[in-house]
């Protein structure tokens, strides 16, 4: 018998394990491949019969399941083509979705200084109530707050410029004017008169509901007909309104007010929009208008209640349809 070659050739299986400081891979598997047997004779090719040894010292003898070539040599890596780079992004994102003309600018400015108006003058409630100012001027400045905060809204729909910026931008100014500025407001106008351990967990209540209701309403869908929860624009303009024109009540009654209106921020009864308020009997309408002129202190506070207590009764009627 000849062998058609003299040296054996190996190949290295991956084990398990990772690669050793060396280069070789720990935990392989050599595997002996010799050359073909052709018996002389008959001309007859005898199979090889394979070695396996491992890295550990442990041998292990197969039986070829076919002839080995030694002209079979390994396939080379495939060669993957480099990847391309990304392209440059640029880093300036657009604030204004759309057509980007000067006269659309203009109009995202003036529609986002009025947000910033709102909290510019949040800011100067804050200060003026931590500095023992006057409390009703803080208040006041809590109703211009108001004010820009419904204008903002109203002209970004009618002049075409609402975008994600905006919302995001007012949602901020929202926390910081309604979310911060009126429960300090509200601090400073009950305190004195209302026990620490009440009036501080009360109001920090207010700011903590203020921030949920503004989390929740950024990613919940909206509704054109009612809110989820009292919004916190109408909240800071109870508590300011209250400031200013509320009637003399006991301080834990004014303080059990101001709880209510943090609970019904982050509660789940739906209100009415003032859009369907509008629509009402016009002698719902009128009523309001008479309480004032005979009693605007109590024909106030008769208003708001009537507000909270709407909520849950259209929770039940829209238990008791479904």
């Amino acid at each position: 018998m000849r062998r058609s070659g003299s040296l054996a050739r190996q190949v290295l299986f991956a084990g398990r394990a990772g690669r050793r400081g060396d280069g070789n891979v720990a935990g392989a598997t050599t595997l002996l491949v010799p050359a073909a047997e052709t018996d002389a004779r008959t001309g007859r090719v005898r199979l090889p019969r394979l070695r396996m040894r491992r890295r550990d010292g442990l041998s292990r003898d197969l039986t070829a399941l076919a002839p080995v070539s030694p002209a079979v040599e390994l396939a080379p890596p495939v060669q993957l083509p480099p990847q391309l780079d990304d392209e440059p992004q640029s880093l300036a994102i657009p604030l204004l979705p759309g057509e980007r003309t000067v006269a659309r600018r203009i109009r995202f400015a003036l529609v986002n200084a009025c947000t910033l108006s709102s909290l510019m003058l949040g800011l100067s409630a804050i200060f003026i109530a931590v500095n023992q100012g006057d409390v009703r001027v803080a208040a006041s400045l809590l109703i211009a707050c108001v004010i820009f905060d419904g204008l903002d809204g109203f002209l970004a729909r009618r002049l075409g410029v609402a975008s994600p910026f905006g919302a995001q931008m007012d949602s901020l100014a929202d926390m910081c004017s309604f979310g911060l500025a009126a429960p300090v407001v509200v601090y400073a106008w009950l305190n004195g008169s209302a026990p620490g351990w009440l009036l501080v967990p009360a109001c920090a209540l207010v700011a903590a509901a203020a921030a949920i209701r503004l989390a929740r309403f950024n990613v919940s869908p909206k509704d054109g007909r009612f809110f989820c929860g009292v919004p916190t624009t109408m909240c800071a303009a109870v508590l300011a309104l209250s400031t200013l024109i509320a009637p003399q009540m006991p301080a834990a009654l004014r303080v059990s007010g101001v709880v209510l209106l943090g609970l019904a921020m982050v509660s789940s009864f739906p209100y009415a929009k003032l859009a369907r308020l509008v629509k009402l009997p016009p002698w719902l309408l009128v009523l309001p208008v008479v309480g004032a002129l005979v009693n605007y202190r109590m024909t106030f506070v008769v208003v708001v209640f009537a507000y909270l207590v709407s909520g849950p009764l259209l929770w039940i009627k829209h238990r008791k349809t479904v």
